[in-house]
């Protein structure tokens, strides 16, 4: 058989090699070329742009995805983004460090031949979390987060025809980013105060704007969630190929095996993203991109006897979880791509690259069983 790192094609109705692994989207450090020959080294099936929030403001999940919205701009404010008037420098420096990490990927994938995963945030996560001028977060206003929805696409269609004439030989891939949608649906997340609530937004209409957005796009779209809740079938309906999900809080099988039935992909967190995971409610952590462990958090920083992930442990967790859901072990290699449980920025280098390894020799054992 093929090793999977040799592979290029599709495998079929996925449009990624059987047995691909990849990363979530972010590395600790600030060096992007270092960290994009770390992910071109470790996972040839399937790379990532990574991205780098050790960087400060602009270069983290908000900042970051705001550089896509087509005239709405934002700045920082209180150490919060926020809906602007007008560009500013805030603004302007989160773009240069965006064009530096295209810049570096022209380089080093020159002659990359391939599929190939972007990232930014949702618009639902980009909702919640970008404030107004009059207070608040924009989720308050639902016409807005139809306004910012299109907005995002726009930019995100820019984007992506930016990748494709700098990486003419990738096929590329789209992950949206939505730690905040469990929540958003939910009508839990909290006003500035913690008193109250913003209004829920009913999961038909969620399903509907994403499905404008995946339709428009014009590339195969994975959904990322790392909050417990994740909305499978709202995902399936709307079109998106796979949803990315830490495999620990996909707990209630019935509806898991219904979507993978349907032939949603599933991005598989199966190794920890952290050497050391946070104590307490991780998952609410996690869904809040403001409040995700940092390198320097006594909570992710190695401790002595702490494990190297390892391939086997992530593969057989994915066969667990596969024999579980009554489908044929062969396929998972083809239906499942390994990845970290979530964003790797809390790690340590040394941490983070072990776990790239271990989630492409994870895709290897899936494919090779």
């Amino acid at each position: 058989m093929t090793d999977p790192s040799e592979q290029s094609e599709p495998n079929g109705a996925w449009p990624w090699p059987v047995g691909a692994a990849t990363g979530i989207g972010s590395l600790p450090g600030t060096d992007i070329a270092e960290a994009q020959r770390i992910v071109l080294g470790e996972l040839p099936a399937l790379p990532h742009l990574p991205e780098l929030p050790d960087r400060g403001a602009g270069a983290e999940i908000i900042g970051r995805g705001a550089t896509f919205l087509v005239d709405l701009p934002v700045e920082l404010y209180a150490g919060r983004w926020r809906v602007a008037a007008r560009s500013g420098r805030d603004l302007r420096h989160a773009l240069d460090l965006r064009e530096r990490d295209l810049d570096q990927l022209t380089e080093q994938a020159d002659r990359y031949v391939g599929p190939l995963k972007l990232q930014a945030a949702g618009a639902f996560t980009l909702a919640a979390n970008l404030d107004v001028g009059l207070g608040g977060r924009l989720l308050r206003d639902h016409g807005a987060v139809r306004d910012l929805a299109d907005s995002l696409t726009e930019g995100l269609r820019g984007h992506i025809a930016d990748v494709s004439r700098r990486v003419p030989g990738a096929r590329l891939l789209l992950q949206l980013d939505e730690p905040s949608l469990p929540a958003v649906l939910a009508g839990m997340v909290r006003t500035d105060s913690g008193l109250h609530t913003y209004r829920s937004i009913a999961a038909s209409t969620a399903r509907d704007l994403l499905a404008a957005m995946i339709d428009r796009l014009g590339v195969p779209v994975v959904v990322h969630c790392c909050a417990p809740g994740v909305p499978l079938a709202l995902l399936r309906a709307a079109g998106a190929t796979a949803v990315a999900a830490d495999l620990t809080l996909l707990t209630d099988l019935d509806p898991l095996g219904e979507a993978i039935d349907a032939g949603l992909g599933l991005f598989a967190g199966a190794v920890a993203a952290t050497a050391a995971p946070p104590a307490g409610p991780t998952a609410a952590r996690q869904a809040d991109p403001n409040t995700r462990p940092r390198p320097g958090d006594p909570n992710t920083r190695p401790r002595p006897g702490d494990p190297t992930p390892t391939a086997a442990q992530a593969s057989d967790a994915i066969r667990t979880l596969w024999s579980k859901l009554g489908f044929p072990a062969e396929q998972a290699a083809a239906q499942v791509v390994v990845t970290p449980a979530c964003g790797l920025a809390g790690a340590t280098p040394e941490y983070a690259r072990a776990a790239l390894a271990a989630c492409r020799d994870a895709g290897r054992r899936l494919f090779e069983q």
